[in-house]
């Protein structure tokens, strides 16, 4: 496979199940968090079986870090307890007979590790679940059983993380509760990990990368802002569609429970919700709550005005079009009317000033 040898992961599997074929070449050259999304039935958890070595791809071929997991060219296959790697899946699976500390603990017998072997202390302190150690998984919620079960992963020490819809089978509320759990792995796990997920919004606050799955393909892949703001590409015309900017909190209006960002693209203010000065931010901002004008408008109740310029307008639907927009060398997405974009006379290369409502932005942080 091409830069194998660079890639902290390199794989190719074609694989055929009744009527569907995986035709997939996956290559991952930085750690961090690569989203993989896509359509049901597209091949996402297929792939993800592959890397697990639960699927044993014809003509497959896989290598992590260095080591050869699957080479069907020299005969190499190694079976899942062989691989260096932990997964996650929509359902916790935890064994109903043993506690939480046991249930983490049994990860680490295949490994022939011990808890101060691993950084077990620091894993239970990011998922907050020392205080739940005692506990049976009937005696947990949805989220707190998911938490144990990425712990379970984690103390294996794996070279890869696979993360297979962490998230479907937890209602709104649970959701809410794990996701800043997800997020602070984010930011301290050193492994590449592969994560697989239906949700724009879910990918967006957790991705550096993007791998776009169609019909047992990869369609595309990049980094999450160029991949989200790309017209050729269905997660544009998604009626969610949103982009991403990083940014940092300078200050906390607390009269108005306003946060003030230094950002890629300019000066936000956003909700405070739980953002303290310093905090590294990544700001979702969904397109169809961008509005545009020509004017830098001096009367408005909106406080975020981002001076950009057009990059690129497509139609989308009968009555709406997309504008990609460049501030600061980072793109933006704005969804308008067709009517609006006449009545503007927008063109390609154009300046304009994007309008961003304080309260419809979302900090990841």
């Amino acid at each position: 496979m091409e830069t194998i040898l660079n890639a902290i992961l390199s794989g190719q599997f074609s694989l055929t199940q009744g009527d569907f074929q995986l035709s997939a070449t996956l290559c991952l050259s930085e750690r961090g968090i690569t989203g993989l999304i896509g359509p049901s039935g597209c091949g996402k958890s297929t792939l993800l079986r592959c890397l697990a070595g639960l699927e044993r791809a014809r003509d497959g071929k896989l290598q992590v870090e260095g080591e050869i997991w699957q080479d069907e060219s020299q005969g190499i296959f190694l079976s899942p307890h062989q691989r260096s790697v932990g997964m996650v899946f929509q359902q916790a699976q935890l064994f109903p007979h043993l506690n939480v500390f046991e249930n983490i603990c049994y990860g680490m017998r295949r490994r022939k590790k011990t808890p101060d072997q691993v950084n077990f202390e620091h894993i239970i302190e990011v998922l907050s679940i020392h205080h739940l150690l005692k506990r049976k998984p009937a005696f947990l919620s949805g989220g707190e059983q998911q938490r144990v079960s990425i712990a379970r992963a984690l103390v294996t020490d794996p070279k890869l993380l696979l993360m297979d819809e962490p998230l479907s089978a937890l209602d709104a509320q649970r959701k809410a509760e794990l996701m800043p759990f997800l997020q602070r792995l984010h930011r301290e796990l050193s492994m590449p990990v592969v994560y697989v997920s239906h949700s724009i919004t879910e990918i967006t606050r957790l991705a550096d990368n993007l791998v776009l799955m169609a019909k047992g393909k990869i369609q595309a892949s990049g980094s999450c802002q160029e991949m989200l703001s790309r017209l050729d590409l269905p997660l544009a015309q998604d009626k969610d569609a949103i982009t991403a900017v990083a940014g940092v909190v300078e200050s906390i209006e607390a009269k108005y429970g306003l946060a003030q960002l230094n950002t890629e693209v300019g000066r936000l203010f956003l909700e405070t919700n739980d953002l303290k000065p310093g905090d590294e931010t990544r700001i979702l901002i969904r397109a169809r709550d961008v509005s545009l004008s020509l004017k830098r408008p001096d009367s408005s109740s909106i406080l975020n005005i981002v001076q950009a310029t057009i990059g690129q307008i497509e139609a989308c639907g009968k009555t709406q079009v997309n504008v990609v927009l460049t501030s600061g060398g980072v793109p933006l997405l704005s969804r308008i009317t067709l009517c609006s974009c006449h009545a503007l006379k927008l063109k390609q290369g154009m300046s304009v000033f994007a309008q961003i409502k304080s309260v419809s932005l979302e900090a990841a942080v």
